[in-house]
């Protein structure tokens, strides 16, 4: 009886190793290794093992996919030529390649190279290597940062595996190709799965990536469970990934995000951070909240704002929030990222206005202060632009134009220290459970990743609005209202009060319109729209280009003087802000033929004071008539006229002034379209507006 027990445990823990096995070789696919059996009994054949199929390997020319040598940054292309100078194999790999097919401009360029990393530091004056589990080289440079891996880090971190791999492969295989295949399969995604050869001109794509990013697809290189169990943090960078690139997710990709999104919870606060910095940094906030809210781990990392989201969604409320990372979107991209602290202080903002809800006049000014550098510039025009009605639930409570200065100031005061307190709700977990008292019914993690360092410095922005607002001094002085970008990338205070003004001055000033990507009941609502035009077009996305210029309510640069003109109507405008509206050519035309009216009321006295016009004038004036006159002719032809004849001082100075009059406004026009264009699109009055100005966009045209 005990031999037949221990028979029977036998056969179960085999069949039971054989199943673990057969499954372990059916997800590695062709990592898979040949599963055995107890000692003593043969090998079982396993389907999986394959050989690979080297004729999938492609190598493309650079140039036919639109790569060219002037594409790779300095510093990189520097550090590339000291390396292949000094013999070694260098390439730029991952995400820069897979940016550079899409004409993008890349968050960095990865180099990768033959060399170890003790040969990589001596061939730099500063260089430094960091890291344990995957070490890597970095290159200080001409004032950039390169990151510098090797092929033998990771040779020799998976060993056995790569001693499995090579056995699939052909006998004759290239060593350079072996050497960049074992590497290629290390990586997360396809897509990032990439080499990039930059002296031969050559890309490498071991693993379909090409075809990938055609299709706009994210796959991952391993199965997907696997891939997301060996690094959690391969979800949140899928998400990233996908929200900055539009990009659709494989049926797998998509599973394993759902069943592992509860396990970015175990993962080091500073990895964190630097993920969710990556995702609101550099021109997707919008996308990536909506990606995080659609797989469930906004509620992990953000469970305030999660709650708030959800709420918005069921009363169907516009959603402040969104508006906020809608308008730092625009303004930041990769090549333009902003420091972690515009992001933590949007959220200190929101979350201040939603626990204690403040008068529209209130926003307003704390805004335009901390936009115009001073206090008395930022209440004149908060009191100028809070005649316009915005209503967000539950952030404005009341509007009123009639608090003396003396009040103003204090309670603009009291919300900047409110600000400085909210930030506790990202730093302490007491303060998070505290607050999250507002949304009962909502899950809360209880997780806070905002280093306190950071949470510090970003309550210091405030500090001279809560200790003496009127006399609130900037520190900017009267610098180009353009953003300066390397001020903002590396935190300064005073250009980071600046933009968190203009952004909150942008969301007041759209008010509660579906300017920004709202999340939608549905799933499926949850992907950004662009995704889905994108997919349905089967089109690579372009570049985003993004323009920036001072606001549109300071005139010439200066932003010591209003401008006082009415905001256009974002839901009138045409979808390119930077050109001419229709409305504005009507008001043109009749103008116009408010001028040619004047001007035949001008002939007409003239002809009862001097006489009938000859016969041939008179012709030549019925034959103009019966054809369209352009709006310059008709300038042209009274002028003429008024030449020839002679009038009263009277008449003369009337026509004098519409003349100066129209020739502005022409003038005006013609710099925003040319000369051509305001011909033509003058004698149609009407048509879509022509061409773009060469110039920057305006505060008012962020919205589209």
């Amino acid at each position: 009886m005990a031999i037949l027990v221990r028979a029977k445990s036998f056969l179960s823990s085999s069949l039971s190793s054989l199943t673990r096995s057969q499954r372990c070789n059916h997800t590695l696919g062709e990592r898979g290794l040949q599963a055995e059996l107890y000692s003593g009994m043969a090998p079982a054949p396993n389907p999986a093992l394959r050989p690979i199929d080297t004729s999938k390997w492609k190598k493309i020319q650079a140039s036919k996919v639109g790569i060219s040598l002037s594409m790779i940054s300095y510093p990189s292309w520097i550090v590339l030529k000291i390396l292949h100078k000094g013999g070694f194999e260098a390439y730029l790999v991952g995400g820069c390649v897979r940016d550079l097919l899409l004409n993008r401009t890349p968050k960095d360029f990865d180099v990768i190279t033959t060399a170890n990393l003790k040969q990589i530091r001596k061939k730099f004056h500063r260089a430094e290597i960091i890291g344990k589990r995957f070490p890597i080289c970095r290159v200080h440079i001409k004032g950039s940062i390169i990151e510098v891996s090797s092929f033998e880090t990771v040779a020799r971190h998976d060993a056995d595996k790569e001693k499995a791999l090579s056995s699939l492969l052909p006998k004759i295989c290239d060593e350079k190709d072996l050497i960049r295949w074992r590497n290629s399969r290390n990586r997360d995604f396809t897509i990032n799965s990439l080499f990039f050869d930059p002296f031969t001109c050559n890309i490498y794509d071991y693993n379909g990536g090409m075809s990938d990013l055609k299709s706009l697809k994210l796959r991952t290189l391993i199965p997907a469970h696997l891939s997301f169990q060996e690094d959690c943090a391969r979800i949140l960078r899928g998400l990233r990934i996908a929200a900055r690139l539009c990009l659709s997710f494989s049926k797998d990709t998509e599973r394993a995000m759902y069943d592992l999104s509860a396990s970015i919870g175990g993962l080091d606060k500073f990895r964190l951070m630097l993920e969710v910095n990556y995702m609101l940094s550099y021109g997707a906030a919008v996308q990536s909240i909506c990606l995080l809210q659609r797989f469930n781990l906004l509620n992990i990392l953000l469970p305030f704002q999660a709650a708030y989201i959800s709420q918005h969604r069921a009363t169907k409320n516009s959603m402040m929030l969104m508006k906020l990372f809608f308008n730092l979107d625009k303004l930041v991209s990769c090549d333009h990222p902003a420091d972690s602290s515009i992001w933590v202080g949007l959220l200190m903002f929101h979350l201040a206005l939603v626990n204690n809800p403040q008068d529209a006049l209130v926003i307003w000014t704390f805004a335009s202060v901390l936009y115009h550098g001073n206090w008395k510039e930022g209440v004149e025009f908060a009191r100028e632009y809070t005649k316009l009605e915005v209503k967000f639930v539950p952030e404005i409570s009341e509007f009123s134009e009639t608090k003396s200065d003396e009040d103003l100031a204090k309670e603009v005061a009291q919300f900047a220290s409110l600000v400085q307190d909210s930030v506790g709700v990202l730093t302490e977990t007491s303060n998070l459970f505290e607050s999250m008292s507002r949304y009962p019914f909502s899950p809360c993690s209880g997780l806070v990743f905002v280093p306190k360092i950071t949470a510090k410095n970003t309550g210091k922005l405030f500090d001279l609005m809560v200790e003496d607002i009127r006399s609130f001094i900037n520190g900017r002085g009267r610098m180009s209202p353009e953003i300066n970008f390397h001020l903002l990338g590396i935190g300064d205070p005073c250009e980071t009060r600046f933009v968190l003004g203009k952004i909150i001055l942008e969301t007041m000033k759209a008010g509660p319109r579906g300017d920004a990507t709202e999340i939608g009941n549905d799933e499926k609502d949850l992907q950004p729209k662009a995704t889905e035009e994108i997919l349905s077009n089967n089109e690579i996305p372009a570049k985003k280009v993004k323009k920036h210029a001072p606001s549109s309510f300071i005139p010439d640069g200066n932003r010591g003087m209003l401008k006082k003109q009415k905001l256009v109507d974002d839901d009138t405008a045409i979808k390119n802000q930077e050109m001419v509206t229709k409305d504005e050519l009507n008001d043109l035309a009749e103008k116009h033929q408010e001028f040619v009216k004047t001007c035949k009321l001008s002939e007409n006295k003239t002809n009862s004071m001097q006489g009938k016009i000859s016969e041939k004038e008179e012709k030549s004036k019925k034959d103009k008539e019966k054809k369209p006159k352009k709006h310059t002719k008709a300038v042209e032809k009274s002028k003429e006229h008024i030449a020839l004849h002679t009038v009263s001082k009277k008449q003369q100075r009337v026509v004098r002034e519409l003349n100066l009059r129209e020739e502005d406004e022409m003038d005006n026009l013609e710099k925003v379209l040319g000369k051509e264009e305001v011909m033509e699109r003058t004698e149609e009055h009407k048509g879509r507006a022509g061409e773009e100005r060469s110039g920057v966009s305006s505060l008012s045209s962020l919205f589209r």
